[in-house]
């Protein structure tokens, strides 16, 4: 039996359709689920077009293809934009966007950020908002990478292994 390779398709795909998916991601972040929906289905229907994966479901469509879902690719890159802005690798003034939590709780990384209170629901949904509770869950040994490489590489193990 011969193995097919598709790497070929998940290279058009991420050519092609996930650059538009993904622009300035970190800006207009889908929050509503209908429209978390919407994106995804544009994916779903990309990867169903992959000859000899029209059956599976769209989750093996993924695996088989090496990718991950489109949510899952907007959280690891506010992540990994946290990081770079925390660390003075993007050449933005982390105090415009973060405040760091002044605790003397030992849990965790030295790197913890203050979430503000917001009363409105749309504020609650910016970038320097949404990403607080995750970032303060990250492992020490993750936030004090010393490359954005390393960054990546540590951040992709700790989500694969908790399933984020």
């Amino acid at each position: 039996m011969r193995r097919r390779n598709f790497r070929q398709p998940s290279f058009v795909h991420n050519t092609y359709v996930r650059p538009h998916l993904e622009y300035c991601v970190q800006i207009w972040n889908p929050y509503l689920k209908k429209d978390i929906a919407c994106l995804e289905k544009i994916q779903k229907r990309a990867t169903r077009l992959v000859h000899g994966l029209e059956k599976m479901s769209y989750e093996d469509r993924l695996e088989a293809l090496g990718l991950y879902s489109l949510q899952r690719r907007r959280l690891r890159g506010d992540l990994i934009e946290t990081y770079k802005i925390l660390t003075g690798k993007e050449n933005i003034d982390s105090s415009h966007l973060f405040q760091k939590a002044n605790t003397t709780d030992l849990r965790g990384h030295s790197l913890k950020l203050y979430k503000k209170r917001s009363r409105l629901d749309v504020r609650k949904h910016f970038f320097s908002q949404r990403i607080v509770d995750y970032w303060n869950r990250l492992p020490n040994d993750i936030v004090t990478a010393a490359t954005t490489s390393s960054f990546k590489n540590r951040l992709d193990t700790w989500m694969d292994r908790y399933g984020h």
